[in-house]
């Protein structure tokens, strides 16, 4: 699209062609565990534009260059390493630097690494022989002697004074996997660096997964080269073989490997957490069964190697995975999330008070009480026996910081009360000091450096106002949060934007955009970014916007808000969705009911679809983007612990599916999907397609080739991605005729 001339109207090529819009990056933050101090990349133009590690002090604010950009240029080469990630030992005498990174799935976890002797200045490459770009998740050993590393599914330890690597594991292949995890644990467990070194730095914990048995997915790559590229993985869909876990341990200096002993087909259960305890003496493991109802908390005794639980978790619906292992009063105790209370709160658990004697012993203590839900923990202050949690007990669409004694008591609020909206901190691992990051839905972020004792900023790192001046020169439509009341006692929570200087006599389509699965929350009083802009330009253009965040999204609105959705996928929140617009609609005297579409992407794309063939009198135009169209093509650990197994609810698995309404469709539909998505796979748009063209239905699809889940790779993707909605919507929305 081209640029409108008027300089308060936004386009897609101002959004995403010669972005104006984009928000000051400050940098990676890495706290130091020894001083009052900070470490980040600066750009040093000086030595040809790379990047120098640097420590601030957070007191004064004093930068001291600790490694130059000159220093980190091999030897025989000329520019200096290009830092992807970087993390210190122990006692920050070595430097572990990250580069040449390349993608595996979602992350760039795979690249080079290499040691900077911070003293002497050495910079010696890591891996040996290895070729560029294969090694994973290196980490130094505590006492900073070793680095342990993953290639190719082995798990290797390399020694610093000599180099020397010595192999944990040799059998490693495609199929058994040491160290990292197969595709389905990283997407919706996060194992992704999936090994542990041992405090005293002799041992190392590991999982282990073998996918053989596990039915393999194809992706088909026609845009680069003469000949179609394949790539082949393990990917267990819904009802079908999970692969085999299991967790190791060996020495560090190689040798045997002692297996784990645990109850369970290690193909019917998941590992999603697993530590050793502070002193070494065990590891701590959680064992989720496969309909994850039920997580153990398991204690392996590193010398005795007997196994015992020290508590189960349950819920008749379903269990998240948002319990890594967390230490209070030096390991003695366990702070645990858990919703037993009908909301989710932190708990204690006493686990040095059971030792041997039985399974199932210890008793939890609630730290947090109350009609509200603890939204993360964002900090333990081992010193001060405080505990810093993120939560909004009155207004579920926004966050802040509160305290709590870690022996339980009345929760402080910390964010400042001036300041309603959206609150997230990075917190110093002593606990006194945190980056604070605060916006609203209509202002952009403010980044700033603050004392945690009481709030107090310290120095403001940015307050991007670049931005906020180029915000103010345009034409902003009104925004608005509210509640929509859609009958049975249901207020759920949504946003709108409405053009600016609207006329009320005239009608103007309305376009909703939707999750409304578990793992979003559209509805949030926080600075959207680029797609928020683009709805800013929507509503620019004449549409109202809006949002709306029905039951099952993640809200802090209480367990039976998020769980009543069990097992109805994909059927209730369209039922929902619906009512709310209906509800709008008799609100909204200038909102056309002739033109109402709504659009979302993953689960908001298989909501989509879910709203235009259920409702086809009520919903007129939809784009759905990476839909899932039929959730048994979709993976074991995702759909199964919201749906169940589909032998036990094959009704809900058909019913929750857009593919089983295709036949409503009346209005305008446009598919996009990525065609490599490894994710929600282009096989079920293809499916849909092939039902709606034996239902003789008109639609369109935009496929792109050889794109992932984000449809953010190749040129110009995203700018012809946006272009491709925004004119659809004219065409089909805007200026629908209604007559």
């Amino acid at each position: 699209m081209k640029s409108d001339a008027r300089p308060g109207s936004l386009s897609v090529e101002r959004l995403f062609s010669k972005p104006e819009f984009d928000e000051e990056q400050i940098g990676p933050i890495i706290w130091s565990k020894l001083t009052p101090a900070y470490f980040t990349l600066k750009k040093s133009e000086a030595e040809g534009g790379g990047q120098s590690l640097v420590r601030v002090d957070i007191a004064s604010g004093t930068e001291q260059v600790v490694a130059s950009a000159s220093a980190l240029i091999p030897a025989g080469e000329t520019k200096p390493l290009a830092i992807n990630g970087f993390v210190f030992s122990a006692d920050e005498s070595r430097l572990l630097i990250f580069t040449n990174s390349r993608r595996v799935w979602r992350q760039n976890t795979r690249g080079d690494y290499w040691v900077l002797d911070i003293a002497t200045g050495a910079l010696r490459q890591l891996g040996g022989d290895a070729a560029p770009s294969t090694l994973m998740f290196a980490k130094f050993s505590p006492d900073g002697s070793r680095v342990a590393f993953v290639r190719d599914n082995n798990l290797y330890v390399q020694d610093l004074c000599d180099l020397r690597i010595t192999p944990l594991t040799t059998d490693g292949s495609a199929r058994l996997i040491y160290g990292t995890s197969d595709w389905v644990n990283e997407e919706e467990l996060g194992i992704r660096d999936g090994y542990r070194w041992s405090p005293d730095s002799q041992s190392i914990a590991f999982w282990n997964f073998d996918t053989t048995g596990v039915g393999e997915f194809h992706l088909l790559d026609n845009a680069h080269g003469t000949y179609p590229r394949l790539t082949t993985f393990p990917y267990p869909k819904v009802g079908t073989t999970n692969s085999a876990s299991r967790i190791g341990v060996v020495s560090a200096a190689g040798g045997d490997i002692r297996w784990l002993e645990l109850t369970g087909d290690p193909r019917e259960h998941y590992l999603p957490q697993m530590e050793w305890v502070p002193d070494g003496s065990a590891l701590l493991i959680q064992q989720m069964n496969r309909l994850q109802n039920s997580n153990r908390v398991l204690r392996w005794n590193a010398r005795t190697g007997a196994v015992e639980t020290l508590f189960t978790e349950t819920d008749p619906a379903w269990l998240e995975n948002d319990n890594p292992f967390r230490w209070v009063r030096r390991g003695t105790e366990l702070l645990w999330l858990s919703e037993r209370s009908g909301w989710r709160h932190a708990w204690l658990a006493n686990i040095a008070a059971v030792n041997g004697g039985g399974d199932d012993r210890v008793q939890l203590s609630a730290i947090t009480t109350g009609s509200f839900d603890v939204l993360s923990v964002e900090a333990i202050d081992e010193a001060g026996g405080l505990l810093y949690f993120a939560a909004s007990p009155e207004n579920p669409t926004q966050r802040f910081l509160y305290r709590v004694p870690v022996g339980g008591g009345q929760p402080e609020r910390l964010s400042p009360a001036a300041q309603p909206g959206w609150h997230t901190y990075d917190v110093s691992t002593d606990a006194k000091w945190a980056i604070h990051r605060y916006s609203t839905f209509t202002t952009p972020p403010v980044v700033e450096l603050i004392r945690m004792a009481d709030h107090s900023v310290v120095r403001v790192l940015t307050d991007n106002a670049r931005l906020r001046e180029r915000l103010a020169t345009l034409d902003r439509p009104s925004a608005e949060f509210l509640r929509v009341d859609i009958g049975n006692g249901l207020q759920l929570d949504a946003w709108c934007l409405k053009p600016p200087s609207m006329d009320p006599s005239r009608k103007h389509p309305l376009l909703i955009h939707v999750y409304g699965e578990p793992h979003g929350q559209t509805v949030r009083d926080a600075w959207q970014g680029p797609r928020g802009l683009w709805h800013w330009m929507l509503a620019q253009q004449g549409y109202v916007v809006a949002s709306i965040d029905n039951r099952g999204t993640n809200s802090p609105r209480g367990r039976d808000w998020r769980k009543c959705v069990h097992r109805q996928i994909g059927i209730l929140a369209p039922q929902e969705q619906a009512a709310a617009v209906r509800e709008l609609l008799k609100q909204w005297p200038f909102v056309d009911a002739n033109r109402v579409g709504v659009w979302g992407w993953s689960g908001g794309g298989s909501m989509s679809l879910n709203a235009l063939f259920r409702y086809p009198d009520l919903y007129h135009t939809a784009i759905a983007v990476a839909p899932n169209a039929d959730q048994l093509l979709y993976d074991t650990i995702y759909q199964e612990r919201y749906m169940g197994l589909p032998a036990d609810n094959a009704e809900g698995y058909r019913l929750g599916s857009p593919l089983a309404h295709a036949a409503g469709l009346k209005g305008d539909l446009l598919l996009i999907h990525g065609t490599g998505d490894d994710n929600g796979h282009y096989q079920g748009t293809e499916k849909l397609i092939n039902e709606l063209i034996a239902l003789n239905k008109r639609f369109t699809v935009m496929p792109y080739p050889a794109r992932s889940h984000a449809i953010d790779e190749g040129s110009n993707t995203v700018p012809h991605f946006y272009s491709l909605m925004t004119n659809y919507l004219r065409d089909h929305l805007l200026h629908r005729r209604t007559d």
